[in-house]
């Protein structure tokens, strides 16, 4: 199992709303991560807007992405949750996220 950790910023002013809407993630979208390997997501937000991802996924981040971008569901929940973010251009949320280097972990 690999650990992916990373980032990307949510509007400050939609934070709140942001929050909500991951309260509540539709059960189909939640299929199809668990579908294409996204085991243990979790999501984190600072004050500010940043946002870090954690997830852990059997061939890495890139190889999970792919198997999301074919489902339609996905591509229904980005273009819902686009709005929220700074700086995509026309890119997903998904499509955009900045990979960190893990320099540790305790095992």
């Amino acid at each position: 199992m690999k650990r992916v950790g990373f980032v990307i910023k949510v509007k400050a002013e939609r934070m709140d709303e942001y929050k909500a809407h991951h309260r509540r993630v539709w059960p189909e979208m939640l299929e199809a991560l668990t579908r294409h390997g996204w085991h243990n997501y979790s999501l984190f937000l600072r004050g500010d807007g940043l946002l870090f991802g954690y997830v852990e996924t059997p061939e890495g981040l890139t190889a999970a992405q792919a198997g999301m971008a074919g489902e339609a569901v996905n591509t229904r929940w980005q273009e819902f949750m686009a709005p929220y973010f700074e700086g995509l251009g026309d890119a997903h949320a998904d499509e955009s996220f900045v990979e960190l280097e893990e320099v540790f972990h305790l095992d």
